[in-house]
């Protein structure tokens, strides 16, 4: 098989990790399209010795170094953005998100081993720094909804209530002040997450993280697609990390702390 093709099924997964750094999917997109086209082109070159995710993330960052950099408009997520740097979000999305090594994050980067754990204590602490708001969980697996309320209350949120279908959903996000939604595909009753997650973004406006085992399904470049993707099984870090990058872009609405256990 080439190399080239060695890299397709990665791609995806490269979509999602490029939204969640530029905190935009169409940012995102093209940074990734930038990437790849760039690597056809000859301008610059894929390391063949590497593992081929590890090639390709490599040549996403160095390229989205050299010709995206940091986006710093002057909206409020951006400003936001600006005060991290940019390394050390880089650190956290590749280790947390997308279960690379402190290894191969330090392939990835071009940074030693302890550069990268530095990184990882520096962009938590800065990420999760007043970043407080009430989550709203669809999820019918009771096993699964307990570990994502659990993670969600460790990290500081309060819990609007887990919902089992998309009726559930709907009618709890009308009586709560949900400032971010966790969202199964596939519901107790046959009906869509995605379905629930559609009506509620018809007339509101918050931020959602789709969980699936088949991520797949969504991420098949055809419009539209979820910004924010966790695939199941996932690690509490993952989930955590992720909740922090997204309520960091869309700017979390306060809420209460979460009672101390």
């Amino acid at each position: 098989m080439a190399f080239s093709e060695s890299l397709k099924p990665h791609i995806p997964y490269l979509r999602r990790h490029a939204r969640l750094l530029t905190g935009d999917q169409a940012l995102g997109d093209d940074a990734v399209r930038d990437a790849l086209q760039a690597a056809a082109r000859g301008d610059v070159t894929i390391d063949e010795n590497l593992p081929p995710r590890v090639a390709l993330y490599r040549l996403f960052h160095a390229r989205w170094r050299a010709e995206t950099g940091t986006p710093v408009s002057g909206d409020e997520p951006q400003q936001r953005l600006a005060r991290i740097p940019t390394k050390a979000r880089q650190a956290l999305l590749l280790t947390a998100v997308e279960s690379f090594s402190a290894r191969d994050t330090a392939l990835i980067l071009d940074l030693s081993h302890d550069d990268i754990d530095r990184l990882l204590v520096e962009a938590q602490s800065a990420i999760e720094d007043g970043l407080r708001t009430c989550v709203m969980i669809i999820e019918d697996e009771p096993v699964v909804a307990l570990d994502i309320e659990a993670i969600v209350g460790d990290s500081g949120h309060t819990i609007a209530g887990t919902a089992r279908t998309h009726r559930e959903a709907v009618d709890m996000f009308r009586t709560s002040d949900v400032g971010l939604v966790l969202a199964d595909i596939q519901l107790a009753d046959g009906s869509s997450g995605v379905d629930a997650v559609n009506e509620i973004l018809a007339d509101n406006e918050v931020p959602v993280i789709f969980i699936t085992a088949y991520p797949e399904r969504l991420l098949t470049g055809e419009r539209p697609e979820p910004a924010y993707l966790i695939t199941k099984p996932f690690m509490p870090e993952t989930v955590a990390a992720t909740i922090s990058q997204v309520l960091f872009f869309a700017g979390a609405r306060p809420a209460e702390p979460a009672p101390a256990q």
